[in-house]
């Protein structure tokens, strides 16, 4: 049975919950609904969209949004806040250990083929030390939650994490239709994230910057299916949105054409994968990327954010070692548990995942999104056999893990007015961590919402929605 977060086992409204329960019945399902359908359309005017693949038709879809915010109390956010922090130190110090010493791996603890013969991992980046020692800047990191004080990792995104225009929009559009809900401010803020980004990209500046650091965010373009985020960030943040054409490096560094002459420029918060920021050392067909790019990186003279290879620490087969990374550099048991993962790649393991498929959510290492993915319960006889015969033939590409019981939120149902109902979805929680000097982390996050009764699947491009997520004062 799913843990409810709305009601206690003996239907009572748990006090977290208790403002929103009373501003539910003040309101009246019938008339959220047709305030939903104006929060649609500011979602429209505004053009919050995300991408859709593979089904035809246009793929930009408008994200469906859910007015009933989900809620953490102040002692849960405590323990969330340790444990997200402590994961962000954690991953960081792997990036920089299997760079340098390979000291994780030398002790036996994570298999040296992981990480070598990882397509994520970049030798280029061997021996060299960004500024300040961070490698992932931004640390995405899904959580679950499967009971009381019951809170689970799901997988970590420590090379480009999306979402957060999300968060910070629904927050937005949140006070603007029902501002009386916050007027006793016992919500806490997700507002200052900007601010701390950027104070986050001016902290990692490279040691020689002179004055203040020049920051941009670097874009694949309007296509790209995030470009809305891209172009949001760099506004509220007051920087500059940048294409690889306005960009070109010299020897003495990276610049950024201006019709008052080039501007040099410390810090790249690229949005741009690994292979295609830099066509000199990467792929040489990449469009996308700045010729010389990662050459004037390795020197010194620009930070990118996050770190090319960054992503050999968030690859679902890497995931499992978590927990003894956390032991290993930092002493810790960890706060928040990873969930039980099988690592088909290890005959035993396999020969489980494939004898309880139809129990079992199987993923590829390296999927993102929703794809690739086999939610065994929910599968036909035919998919699960498709599926094992892919795992058999490359059997390292895949993990499997339970078929969690993940906790529902109350949710506005029904098409209308007419038919609007209170209902109990499935919900996960992305959290931002910020690394620079200090880690930052603002109280909230993005809670993606399974609008489909039964689904588990909470990415928008499989039919999820969002929802505003509050944390309480204490």
């Amino acid at each position: 049975m799913a843990f409810d977060e709305l009601r206690d086992e003996n239907g009572g409204v748990r006090a977290a919950y208790a403002e929103v329960a009373r501003w539910i019945e003040a309101n009246g399902l019938d008339a959220l609904a047709q305030r939903r359908e104006e929060a649609e359309a500011i979602f429209r005017r505004i053009g919050i969209t995300f991408a859709v693949y593979g089904e035809g038709g246009d793929p930009e879809r408008l994200i469906p949004f859910d007015l009933i915010p989900r809620v953490f109390s102040a002692s849960e956010w405590s323990l969330l806040d340790r444990g997200i922090r402590q994961r962000a130190r954690a991953l960081n110090a792997f990036i920089h250990d299997v760079y340098h010493r390979g000291e994780i791996i030398s002790a036996g603890i994570v298999p040296a083929d992981l990480v070598y013969g990882n397509a994520a991992f970049l030798p280029q980046m061997l021996g060299f030390d960004p500024p300040g020692g961070v490698y992932s800047h931004i640390v995405g990191i899904d959580i679950v939650r499967t009971g009381d004080r019951e809170f689970a990792v799901l997988e970590d995104n420590c090379r480009t994490p999306s979402g957060v225009s999300y968060m910070l929009e629904n927050r937005s559009i949140m006070q603007r239709m029902f501002p009386r809900l916050f007027a006793g401010g016992s919500v806490r803020a997700v507002e200052t994230y900007p601010q701390m980004l950027r104070e986050t990209l001016r902290e990692v500046a490279p040691p020689a910057t002179k004055g203040e650091p020049m920051a941009v965010v670097l874009t694949p373009g309007p296509f790209n299916s995030a470009y809305y985020e891209h172009s949001y960030l760099a506004d509220l943040m007051g920087i500059e949105l940048v294409e690889a054409p306005d960009l070109f490096v010299d020897s003495g560094g990276v610049w950024m054409k201006t019709t008052a002459g080039p501007r040099r420029v410390d810090v790249i918060y690229r949005r741009i994968d690994d292979d295609y920021l830099d066509p000199l050392s990467f792929r040489p067909d990449s469009l996308l990327g700045v010729p010389g790019l990662f050459h004037a990186y390795r020197a010194g003279q620009v930070t990118i954010v996050s770190a090319p290879g960054a992503g050999i620490a968030d690859d679902k087969a890497i995931y499992v070692f978590v927990p003894a990374m956390i032991k290993f550099y930092l002493g810790e048991e960890a706060i928040l548990p990873n969930v039980q993962t099988w690592r088909c790649a290890l005959p035993d393991e396999r020969a489980y995942v494939l004898e309880n498929l139809d129990k079992l959510v199987a993923k590829e290492v390296h999927g993102s999104g929703g794809y690739g993915m086999l939610i065994g319960p929910k599968a036909t006889k035919d998919e699960i056999e498709a599926y094992a015969r892919r795992i058999r033939a490359n059997p390292a590409d895949f993990i499997a893990q339970p078929t969690l019981d993940l906790s529902t939120a109350p949710t506005l149902g029904g098409e209308g007015a007419e038919d609007a109902e209170l209902v109990g979805r499935h919900v996960d929680f992305r959290p931002y961590c910020l690394v620079g000097r200090e880690v930052r982390l603002v109280p909230g996050g993005l809670t993606r919402v399974a609008l489909k009764p039964g689904s588990l699947v909470v990415n928008s491009s499989q039919g999820g929605g969002v929802k505003d997520s509050w944390v309480l004062e204490g």
